[in-house]
């Protein structure tokens, strides 16, 4: 099957004992994951751009055949020192250009385990964008300049941006736009009865979930907390066509969608095997 499932990082502590066995070492983590997924999506290169010693140690610790997502670093996709994106700076070459070649150059030391390279934009404010078309101006410019060595998906959280004219964009680059669970997102299973969301020749999926909700359900992350096995069979039935074409398709899961990641995306891999099998 086309489809390969894991979590949005593998660091979380509170694992250890039900995802991890008893007494895991942190340093341990992602040798013990990659026995049980195929791959995962690195969250620390959000925060920095990562050394070439922590690539080349991901790439130790896992088989052949593991592949390794990633996001690109803060400083290229928000750019503002506080919680608010710095608009006249994001996706700026003088200000980008050189975090953006250290953060290829790091990725490129996972050879054929680098999976998608991810910009995960945050939601974009009047004050940093007072209008959509600079950022498309921008994205496209910047898309234009990365190599085509590597693949590349964008989230957006701005609900009113996915719209034809930033998937033709994305088309164009060969970037799959990323499909995302967020509470103020609509589900792509809505906005494909009007638009086709398939950009690339891959679907990048996040299911990133509520994150108030699960936090008020559980302080723990080793354990289900939310009944989601609805959203679940809807995200199921929307990808399951994808999956049955072969299209590559990568799922990841936050420890927020449901409360524990493993069991969540364990549950989304089985719906779509179940009929894949059938």
């Amino acid at each position: 099957m086309s489809l390969r499932a894991g979590t949005s990082s593998w660091s979380e502590k509170t694992w250890v004992g039900s995802f991890y066995p008893a007494g895991t070492r942190p340093a341990d983590f992602l040798t013990y994951y990659a026995t049980q997924f195929d791959t995962v999506e690195a969250d620390v290169t959000y925060y920095r751009v990562p050394s070439a010693a922590m690539v080349r140690g991901w790439e130790q610790k896992t088989p052949d055949g593991f592949v390794l997502a990633a996001k690109f670093p803060r400083s290229i996709v928000h750019c503002g020192e506080g919680p608010q994106p710095d608009g006249a700076k994001l996706l700026v070459p003088e200000f980008v250009a050189d975090d953006t070649a250290e953060f290829l150059a790091a990725m490129s030391l996972l050879g054929p385990k680098c999976g998608p390279l991810v910009l995960q934009f945050p939601y974009l404010n009047k004050r940093a964008f007072p209008r959509w078309e600079p950022f498309l101006e921008r994205l496209d410019a910047y898309l234009e300049g990365l190599p085509d060595r590597f693949r590349y998906g964008v989230e957006i959280r701005n609900k009113g941006w996915v719209r034809e004219e930033l998937l033709a964009i994305l088309r164009r680059h060969r970037t799959a736009l990323v499909l995302v669970d967020l509470p103020y997102m609509p589900h792509p299973a809505s906005l494909a009865r009007d638009l086709d969301l398939f950009t690339a020749d891959f679907v990048y999926v996040r299911l990133i979930g509520d994150r108030k909700a699960t936090e008020a359900a559980t302080e723990t992350f080793d354990h289900i907390a939310l009944d989601k096995s609805d959203s679940l069979a809807r995200w199921a039935d929307f990808l399951r066509p994808a999956v049955a074409r072969g299209t590559e398709t990568y799922a990841y899961a936050n420890n927020h969608f449901a409360g524990h990641g493993p069991a969540t995306i364990r549950e989304l891999a089985a719906l779509l095997r179940a009929v894949a099998d059938a």
